[in-house]
């Protein structure tokens, strides 16, 4: 089966058929390079989605990644990472193996195309020119057998008319015989034209067009093996990464199989575990009988049972009662002043008031008693701005040793940064022995450098080290104290507690116990200013843009005040200020003097002028 034997008269059809087989391949490469652009793109998408999830450094968001199932998250990421490699790796052979090669191809296959048929059409023309040849002899052939006719029948004319001289017969006869010389001439010239006619058709059907079309068929039969092997190709460079895919797909299900719940809900309790204990039974109180509620009652020297009752409530419940409490009437009770208001001075000398109000700590009505007052009166909304604004004025940042935390928080500080001590301690040993190291290679090699010049590096690496060490001392004792500390749940930890509370004899050890929280890292004060710390810091994000209380008044101090204890405030005799909020039959007024300045005051102390369009306002007289 040959072009050239087949179809030997066909040459524009297959100048039309090789045209096409090129536009194919030049489709295909098309094809394939749309395709890696595809794969490019979905690779650039793949990746920007991975980027897009991943957790941003130092920030909360990667804190919260500590949990196995975000963990297994993170690690779809990188993998959809990895899997967006590989379609790199597709794109980037497709084109340096398929596209370019064909590219180059397609340019030799034109060449090599033009190249043959530019020599069929030379063929073509030369036997083309070979007619010509033959078709002109043929007809000058013709003509000289047509005139050597004519010549003779002149001359046989001439010679039959009798009356026609004897020169003019003699002058026809040759004029006929030069005639049949030119024909025969032209008859031998049109045999050999014809002859040599013959032989270059016969070379041209035979030799050269199946020559020439052999080699095209051979160029077209070399495009379709070409074409058949780059999409062998293309199939070839999807499967190699199929591998690495299957790799990372088997990574994103091992992630999944990583999971693990109860991990995370260790996690969570380590996140979040106060080290404290549930609050204890709240004692009856009873109301029937009114004479006990007395000034007395508070006193340091009175009953240590409700004293501790008060201590025990106040430490336990920290952070407790706020599921059955409304937060703004907790913070009220926190911030407002718990004793009853010192008696007007008899005169309104500042001397008449020596030693002023008693401070909270030695006269305090029962937590439990405002606690029963307020749940049984009507919700107020109060601003949590100036208490947040006056514990961060009365606290500032938080303490060095993270006493402002529950128990198990402290620990786990406590804990991260003696580890971080640990590794700076290893840094700067380190550098202590690469140090040391360069000094024995200056001594050994004095060309190099002076090992003097390292002497003060060296004394100041051992500063860092031995400064880290003391503050890992420091911090190892407080996390010893605490681990000390940290109550143990059981029959045992509730026994304890219940001696506690069954102790009632009035001594300095007991007092000492008696301050101290249930978990025994706390004294009463510490544990008043830390719910202090841990509130403003709760109740932060919740009310940080609420409103201030609206003033609904005015009030004029008659006599000067030293607010010396916590939510008071001191004012001069005389002075203007605004009132927030009225007595509610404690003695105590909240007023304003600014926007960062207010608190309790007695309400003998000064004259209150309240609006009358204020809801719930009243006259004092």
């Amino acid at each position: 089966m040959s072009w050239g034997t087949e179809l030997w008269d066909q040459f524009d059809n297959l100048e039309k058929h090789t045209q096409w087989g090129i536009d194919i391949l030049e489709k295909y490469i098309k094809f394939v390079k749309e395709r890696t652009e595809i794969e490019i793109s979905y690779a650039k998408q793949l990746r920007n989605l991975s980027k897009k999830y991943q957790p941003k450094k130092n920030s909360k968001e990667e804190e919260e990644y500590k949990y196995t199932s975000c963990k297994a998250f993170i690690s779809t990421l990188n993998e959809m990472n990895d899997y967006a490699g590989q379609h790199e790796v597709i794109s980037e052979n497709m084109t340096s193996q398929i596209t370019v090669e064909l590219t180059r191809y397609v340019q030799e296959l034109k060449q090599e195309r033009k190249s043959h048929f530019h020599d069929g059409r030379k063929a073509q023309q030369h036997i083309e020119t070979c007619w010509k040849q033959l078709e002109s002899s043929k007809r000058r052939f013709e003509r000289d057998c047509k005139e050597a006719d004519r010549a003779q029948q002149y001359f046989e004319k001439m010679d039959a008319d009798i009356n026609v001289t004897k020169a003019d017969v003699e002058k026809a006869r040759q004029q006929a015989q030069l005639r049949h010389q030119m024909a025969e001439e032209s008859k031998a010239d049109y045999s050999s034209t014809l002859q040599k006619f013959n032989h270059e058709q016969h070379e041209h059907y035979y030799t050269h067009i199946p020559s020439i079309f052999q080699k095209i068929q051979e160029m077209e039969e070399r495009r379709i093996v070409r074409i058949g092997q780059s999409m062998k190709t293309y199939a070839e460079v999807d499967r190699q990464v199929i591998p690495i895919i299957g790799k990372c797909l088997d990574g994103i299900a091992k992630a999944a199989e990583s999971i693990d719940q109860k991990n995370d809900s260790q996690l969570v309790i380590e996140a979040y575990k106060s080290g404290f204990e549930p609050p204890g039974d709240i004692e009856f109180e009873d109301y029937a009988q009114p004479m006990k509620r007395t000034i007395s009652e508070t006193s340091l020297s009175n009953s240590r049972g409700d004293s501790k009752t008060e201590l025990k409530f106040a430490s336990k419940s920290k952070g407790k009662l706020w599921p059955f409490i409304k937060k703004n009437k907790l913070m009220s009770l926190l911030t407002s002043p718990h004793q009853p208001p010192p008696p007007p001075p008899a005169s309104a000398s500042p001397s008449a008031v020596p030693n002023g109000p008693q401070s909270p700590k030695q006269q305090k009505e029962p937590l439990s008693h405002r606690f029963n007052e307020f749940m049984t009166s009507k919700p107020k909304i109060h601003c949590f701005r100036s208490l947040k604004r006056g514990l961060s004025l009365k606290l500032g940042a938080g303490p060095e040793d993270f006493s402002n935390l529950p128990p198990e928080q402290r620990r786990k500080k406590l804990q991260q940064k003696v580890d971080e001590l640990n590794k700076e301690i290893q840094k700067e040993m380190d550098q202590r022995d690469a140090i040391t190291k360069m000094k024995d290679v200056y001594i050994k090699n004095p060309q190099m450098g002076d090992p003097g010049s390292l002497d003060h590096k060296l004394i100041e690496v051992g500063q860092n080290i031995e400064k880290l060490r003391l503050e890992v001392q420091k911090f190892e004792a407080w996390l010893t104290e605490v681990e000390g500390r940290l109550p143990v749940r059981g029959e045992q930890a509730r026994r304890q507690s219940g001696m506690y509370e069954a102790q009632n004899t009035p001594s300095v050890n007991n007092c000492a116990q008696d301050r101290e929280s249930p978990d025994g890292s706390y004294t009463e004060e510490q544990s008043q200013e830390n719910e202090l710390k841990m509130m403003a810091t709760d109740f932060d994000d919740e009310f940080d843009d609420e409103e201030p209380l609206p003033t609904i008044g005015t009030c004029k101090a008659l006599y000067t005040f030293e607010g010396q204890n916590e939510g008071t405030i001191s004012i001069a005799e005389g002075e203007i200020l605004y009132v927030i909020e009225e007595d509610k039959g404690d003695g105590w007024t909240r007023i304003r003097r600014n926007e960062d300045e207010e608190g309790y005051v007695p309400t003998s102390y000064v004259e209150v002028y309240l609006d009358k369009n204020a809801k719930g306002a009243m006259t004092y007289i």
